[in-house]
């Protein structure tokens, strides 16, 4: 019998280190905002904004905390010695770099934060999670241990619930997450067809690959992921990114296509092989035909589709359609505004475009669908997770409040060797821990 589900949104709440450090090669807003001042409590309320919006329509949305940074820890495992405030001077002093790579507030792109497959998939029939190792950037390999915790204390029941340590942290098995992943299906609750999205092969060093920047997700992390999961092979298509899409600047999958339901919606530069991708989800998704929208080059040049993000956009049913929710960024890019004006009047499943003002995460790289991670639940599911980080009208006055108290409005990179914000830090996610139920899952905790 199929069960009733419905797709939770998991969002990252933005760190109170929130800045402009550009740590991502590859990623073309990272590197074009270096040394910007942020304004951390600015990019928090607007991500808190954002998940009011959809849990206001109805979505149901939930919050994952951010990380504790600077992360002592880490510094001290490369050698820096002393207390917290002697550990700061010295990599402020010696390693700049180092001390801003600790410091980022990355967590709050949860689309990396696992890769997550539903129980209507699974041998098993549970929800499977296993947190992205995000070996291929030093700032990003430092956050699965605390993303396990994190997910373990929201997902608790292991009768529902399968919870799997990251991929061995190396290059040959470079797992980005949900970034690289979407699941296909008819209805949430029916079995679907989970697509996974590879850079390269990494045992393979003559097959194709980018030139310019990196690929990060292998063929080898995706299939070791289902394997994790116990899905069988009509639950997985593999398919491999356009290289010349990751040498255009799209660095995750999720910059380039976007799926819900039986909708995949993806510009024509997005897969190596795009007519056999199609082929295979169209020949397993079961109950619904595939609705492919694909958007030309010369409806939206690839570089305007990189740097409005149209794909990194949450793509939510509706009782009409699908609603596109797109960043402001998609209204200023004129070949993107006049492809959003003809995509609504046509007779597609997306019959509705909505803005979302992300933009102090846009300066980062990471749009609506970077801040959420998905998790198909079934009835039974969602009654047993830890409800206290499920949006409601309460607990959102209450973020904003904790939000206003504990960030600052400004920080730039010399603001990172301030001990003050470290114990700013810990102070407020020490209280935010108890906000939502989680229990101790930071180091400083432990």
């Amino acid at each position: 019998m199929v069960k009733h589900a419905v797709e939770a949104n998991l969002d990252g709440l933005v760190g109170p280190t929130h800045n402009y450090a550009g740590l991502s090669w590859g990623n073309v807003a990272s590197k074009s905002n270096v040394n910007s001042v942020a304004n951390p409590r600015e990019a928090a309320l607007q991500g808190l904004a954002k998940m009011k919006q959809l849990a206001d329509r109805g979505y149901v949305q939930g919050v994952l905390p951010p990380h504790e940074r600077p992360h002592l820890p880490t510094l001290r495992a490369l050698g820096f010695t002393g207390n917290d405030r002697q550990v700061l001077e010295q990599a402020a002093s010696t390693d700049p770099s180092i001390l801003a790579a600790v410091s980022s507030a990355s967590a709050m792109w949860t689309a990396n934060a696992a890769t997550v497959s539903p129980s209507a998939d699974t041998k098993d029939h549970r929800v499977h999670f296993t947190p992205a190792n995000l070996s291929a950037k030093f700032h990003r390999s430092i956050e699965h241990r605390v993303t396990g915790r994190a997910l373990k204390a929201i997902f608790t029941d292991e009768s529902y619930f399968a919870h799997h340590p990251a991929l061995p942290s190396v290059s040959h098995f470079g797992d980005e997450g949900a970034a690289n992943h979407t699941r296909l299906c008819s209805r949430y609750g029916e079995p679907g067809v989970e697509l996974f999205v590879y850079g390269q092969i990494a045992f393979n060093e003559q097959a194709p690959a980018p030139v310019k920047y990196p690929a990060r997700q292998t063929l080898e992390a995706s299939r070791a992921i289902a394997r994790l999961h116990g899905l069988s092979d009509r639950h997985a298509v593999f398919a491999q990114q356009n290289p010349a899409a990751i040498d255009a600047g799209v660095f995750h999958n999720d910059v380039i296509a976007v799926g819900n339901g039986n909708c995949l919606f993806y510009h024509e530069l997005a897969f190596l092989e795009e007519d056999r991708v199609l082929a295979e989800l169209s020949d397993r998704l079961t109950g619904a035909a595939l609705e492919a929208v694909r958007v030309s080059a010369n409806e939206v040049p690839i570089e305007d589709a990189v740097a409005s993000y149209l794909f990194n956009s949450q793509l939510l049913n509706t009782p009409d359609g699908m609603l596109l929710a797109v960043p402001g960024e998609c209204r200023e890019v004129p070949s993107v505004s006049r492809y959003l004006d003809q995509l609504v009047k046509g007779d597609g499943p997306i019959t509705s475009v909505e803005v979302f003002d992300v933009k102090q995460s846009m300066r980062n790289g990471g749009g609506p669908a970077c801040l959420r991670l998905r998790v198909v639940l079934n009835d039974e599911e969602l009654h047993a997770i830890n409800r206290g980080v499920i949006l409601t009208d309460a607990l959102y006055d209450r973020l904003v409040t904790w939000v206003n108290a504990h960030y600052r409005s400004e920080l730039d990179q010399q603001d990172l060797a301030d001990p003050m914000l470290l114990e700013e830090v810990r102070k407020a996610l020490d209280e935010l821990t108890g906000i939502l139920g989680l229990g101790s899952i930071y180091d400083f905790q432990l």
